[in-house]
């Protein structure tokens, strides 16, 4: 069975406004359901596409959420999808794309010359780019701030509590093997046992976090002072004034992707808005407004400059790659063990 990730919250409907781009004409009235996963990135995806979409096309955004894999699943099974673009992680659109579960994207709609490779496929384009990074509370460390996967299984010299994601998905696995001397370009295969013999160490010291918007929450009240997060809830609360840090070594790098459940009742409208969203411009509002990276290639020249130091690309030297056809073709062996060993 397909694991269910979950978040905490949904968001409201976006407005339609007046028809002005004519390539995005739709004919009658229309409407996608846009299905996230709440907090600022859905914040910031309403922003960036929904509100200037609905403008620009007279199409109706209805915000929803969360992203719910099984959910998504058993409604294209039953023929009954409400759901008309849904973000999902990358190696789930991959899947979703041979299970049957997603339609085949429209490239004379959509331009894929301008996307990154890297983030598109027949069946998916991808939403951001993000990375998971080690983040912590600069005022609990003080001097000695962690900056190594293996500083978070060092709980003797950095005491407290650990986030880290609950719902399987690529990244969580290999930061144990980085974190153990495995070196990037030995990852795959994933040593399971090993991954998951390092992860012991801290067991008893994680608080699950289920959405970004829970783990934002678990290191601005300190009830984590440092854990494995996304670079762009890290950058949000850097916003807010928090006193946080984080470490761009071996970041891992990958990506969210848009795709169109099988049997969308709006799949005309949802193909116009993935080219929105995925243009040089939608792309470029997104990072300026969430610090997350592009997909187009042609956006980096849009961004603020202040945005800049957060982008996976500016950090090209410390990436490390996720193989996501590996996670996509292995998912359901590696959802299996992850969930049981959390409940032992």
């Amino acid at each position: 069975m397909i694991d269910r990730r979950k978040v905490m919250m949904g968001l409201g409907a976006g407005a339609a406004l007046a028809l002005v781009n004519p390539r995005l004409a739709f004919s009658g009235a229309g409407q996608v359901n846009f299905v996230s996963w709440g907090g600022t990135t859905q914040d910031a995806q309403e922003k960036a596409w929904g509100v200037p979409f609905s403008a620009e096309s007279g199409i109706q955004v209805v915000q929803g959420g969360p992203s719910d894999y099984g959910k998504l699943k058993a409604m294209v099974e039953a023929g009954n999808v409400t759901w008309d673009v849904v973000d999902v992680e990358h190696d789930f659109g991959l899947y979703a794309g041979k299970a049957g579960l997603a339609e085949k994207l429209d490239f004379s709609i959509i331009n894929r010359d301008e996307l990154d490779p890297r983030w598109v496929s027949d069946y998916a384009v991808g939403s951001y780019v993000s990375t998971h990074v080690l983040g912590y509370d600069k005022g609990k460390y003080g001097d000695k701030a962690p900056q190594h996967w293996t500083d978070l299984f060092d709980t003797a010299k950095y005491p407290g509590k650990r986030a880290y994601y609950k719902w399987v998905g690529p990244g969580l696995l290999e930061v144990p093997l980085l974190a153990s001397g495995v070196k990037p370009e030995d990852l795959y295969p994933l040593d399971l046992d090993r991954a998951f013999k390092q992860m012991d160490l801290i067991k008893k010291d994680i608080l699950w976090y289920s959405s970004g918007a829970e783990s934002q929450q678990f290191l601005a009240s300190g009830e984590t002072p440092l854990g494995m997060f996304w670079s762009g809830r890290l950058y949000s609360l850097l916003q807010d004034g928090q006193n946080i840090g984080l470490s761009w070594n071996q970041n891992l790098v990958a990506a969210d992707v848009l795709v169109i459940p099988k049997g969308s009742p709006n799949k005309d409208a949802a193909m116009k808005f993935l080219a929105y969203a995925v243009s040089a411009k939608g792309q470029a509002e997104m990072a300026n407004i969430s610090a997350y990276g592009p997909v187009n290639t042609k956006s980096l020249a849009l961004l603020n400059s202040d945005i800049l130091e957060f982008q996976p690309s500016q950090h090209a030297a410390q990436n490390v790659p996720l193989n996501i056809e590996y996670w996509a073709d292995n998912r359901d062996t590696i959802s299996k063990r992850w969930y049981e060993w959390q409940a032992a």
